[in-house]
């Protein structure tokens, strides 16, 4: 009950078109339900997966969407803390529909740049080095989060990944990623360059939602992201998609 008053307190500050909209809470005979606007569009990743091309530009203009609902957050000193695939809605079926953030049961209030240990909270793949060592941390965790994003809409795959659970956080922690052949050749160094800034292991050097929004890569992407069609992406993306199904977060 308490985590949904929380949930519905941070809701009703974040009023942004990339985030779902808190329409009302109602409490009664000790029921509690928050009642939000209806996204129709289902997961971005599943969408992606249908569509008959896709490129470097679209993982672009989707990550465009993510910063801004990400910054729009910061700027209110909310940290979702469990930013993944899940997540990630769209507004519609319609062509171009809007990028939404939802599920804010993870999230918490924080005191502007100050960072504490808030508890371990996430979800394995898309955890932070600092919340593994827990360090304190904050709104950087978010940042992190998107860049394992960011690294799965170009090649379909998680830039960390063991069947080992200890495995996957000793490589996260060591920040141990790379890019690669043949699926990253194709990829613009920029794109590289962004998620490298993301992957940052120290959060201190991390980049932020408001200078990843200012990133050519995001910015400009008509002349800096590539417009070719990335099939392989497509089809590691589906097999992605049908091995998530099977997950569910801790908290």
């Amino acid at each position: 009950h308490q985590k949904l008053e929380r949930e519905a307190r941070i809701c009703r500050l974040l009023k942004h078109p990339n985030i779902v909209r808190l329409h009302d809470s109602i409490s009664e005979e000790g029921f509690h339900y928050l009642v939000f606007d209806l996204v129709t569009g289902g997961e971005l990743f599943e969408d992606i997966v249908a569509r008959e091309y896709y490129s470097e530009a679209d993982a672009s203009h989707c990550i465009h969407q993510i910063l801004e609902s990400v910054n729009h957050i910061h700027q209110h000193d909310i940290v979702h803390r469990d930013l993944k695939p899940e997540n990630l809605l769209l507004a519609s079926k319609c062509k171009g529909a809007a990028v939404k953030l939802a599920d804010f049961g993870l999230a918490i209030e924080v005191q502007g740049e100050q960072q504490a240990w808030f508890g371990f909270a996430g979800t394995p793949g898309y955890l932070s080095p600092e919340v593994l060592r827990k360090d304190p941390y904050g709104k950087p965790v978010d940042i992190w989060a998107c860049g394992v994003i960011l690294y799965i809409l170009l090649v379909g795959y998680p830039p960390f990944w063991d069947e080992d659970q200890h495995k996957l956080y000793q490589q996260i922690k060591a920040g141990a990623y790379d890019f690669p052949s043949p699926e990253w050749d194709t990829v613009t160094p920029e794109a590289k360059n962004l998620i490298n800034q993301m992957l940052t292991i120290n959060p201190a050097k991390r980049i932020t939602a408001d200078q990843a929004l200012k990133h050519p890569w995001v910015c400009q992407r008509s002349t800096v992201a590539s417009m070719m069609h990335r099939q392989e992406t497509v089809e590691c993306l589906r097999k992605f998609n049908a091995r998530r199904k099977l997950k569910v977060s801790i908290s």
